[in-house]
């Protein structure tokens, strides 16, 4: 009979553990762990120039929410990772094992009637701005050390994890010798040519200049910046194909 009682109870807690997870309808997760159901879920600007959300006719203060799901997709609190602690919201632009977020920025205009909404946006490449977490655990920051810690048991993504990150230090050392290029053309120009006396009011006077060295360098810094940006931007797609082959 005990063991019949403690089968009913962990049967009655999987199944309560399903419907706090129900997206298909509007809810509001906490920071504690509970959720609220609502038909008509709204971030609306307050008294104080912030934010609050309003499950129905209730007001919910943007601090105890963790995430809410509405018609307008599924959102999570970045508050946490705020230098200010401001509330702010990432939306979830890929869904699976591991979660992917992109922070969205609400109008306080009302788009129609009460309804506010985020500013339209387009889908960025995965960057540091972005955020991860599994299920309903805490968003992250993206970055190799907790993609890294999130994809651990997948090889495969390591490997791709790995490639961004050898790409990203590549990027790293281009722009280090660009800055060193790009200073030392200065320092060449500068001391490029030979003084041949003083003008009146003893403005030095030059021979003829020659600033080859100067403009080789300067375009020599200029060529390595463009080339670690792009080397960059090439790594963190890297990102994305990590985080979609363990999604698989």
């Amino acid at each position: 009979m005990k063991k019949l009682l403690m089968l009913v109870m962990a049967c009655y807690g999987l199944n309560a553990r399903s419907q706090q997870l129900n997206e298909s309808r509007n809810f509001l997760y906490f920071y504690s762990d509970s959720t609220v159901y609502a038909q008509k879920i709204r971030l609306r600007p307050d008294l104080t120039g912030g934010w609050s959300l309003r499950a129905d006719s209730r007001r919910i203060p943007v601090s105890q929410v963790k995430f809410f799901n509405n018609q307008d997709g599924f959102f999570a609190n970045t508050r946490k990772l705020s230098l200010l602690g401001a509330a702010s919201f990432a939306e979830r632009i890929i869904e699976g094992k591991l979660n992917l977020y992109q922070e969205v920025t609400y109008d306080d205009v009302p788009i129609e009637g009460e309804y506010y909404g985020f500013i339209d946006y387009r889908r960025q490449a995965v960057n540091n701005r972005m955020f991860i977490n599994k299920g309903y655990a805490d968003i992250k920051r993206v970055n190799y050390r907790n993609l890294n810690d999130a994809m651990a048991d997948n090889p495969k993504s390591l490997a791709l994890l790995g490639r961004y990150r050898n790409t990203k230090i590549t990027g790293i050392a281009m722009y280090v010798a660009a800055g060193a290029a790009i200073i030392a053309s200065g320092i060449t120009l500068m001391s490029e040519g030979k003084q041949t006396g003083t003008t009146f009011g003893g403005i030095p006077k030059y021979a003829d200049r020659s600033y080859t060295g100067s403009f080789v360098l300067l375009g020599l810094g200029a060529g390595l910046s463009i080339g670690g940006f792009l080397v960059g931007e090439s790594g963190k797609k890297n990102i994305e194909k990590a985080i979609d082959n363990y999604n698989r």
